[in-house]
């Protein structure tokens, strides 16, 4: 199966009105699992997808107000995706995911109107931060205390063990 769906939630995360859906599309099934974990930790509902084209069958008929793509997949590029992406659903906000430095696909996506560009493996907190920023939402910062929850700390150990593919 493509797609795996959140069924719980942390409450000890920032306090989100209702479970908002991330979609998730990466080839490599342990970034899937990693970061549905820390995205569900988090308090959201993750739609994981291990094809593009599942994803762009998903969004035909749901709406996706953040997308969070690898861009170094076998059947279908993050970029190609993206383009699909902008003629299907052009309000879907998007943050892409690589495992390896890489100026000139970030020089070509970031003009079609990409919110980030992250390379794995990159901190849990700072992903969290810009899936929230993403997607609207004002988290102040606490001055003196730490910005890590700790119990994602076995979600973060786990992000930072994540290949670079």
């Amino acid at each position: 199966m493509s797609q795996i769906t959140a069924s719980e939630l942390n409450e000890g995360g920032p306090k989100i009105a209702h479970a908002e859906v991330v979609c998730l599309v990466d080839d490599d099934a342990s970034v899937r699992k990693s970061l549905s974990r820390l995205l569900e930790s988090d308090g959201f509902s993750v739609r994981a997808f291990s094809e593009p084209e599942a994803f762009l069958n998903h969004i035909a008929t749901n709406s996706v107000p953040l997308a969070v793509l690898d861009i170094w997949m076998g059947s279908m590029t993050g970029m190609e995706l993206l383009a699909h992406l902008c003629a299907r659903s052009p309000r879907t906000r998007v943050i892409f995911i690589t495992g390896r430095e890489d100026t000139a696909a970030k020089a070509t996506v970031m003009p079609a109107g990409v919110f980030a560009f992250l390379i794995k493996p990159f901190d849990g907190d700072q992903f969290l931060s810009t899936v929230h920023r993403a997607l609207g939402h004002h988290i102040p910062e606490k001055r003196g205390e730490p910005l890590t929850n700790p119990s994602r700390e076995p979600v973060e150990n786990e992000m930072r063990s994540l290949p670079r593919t």
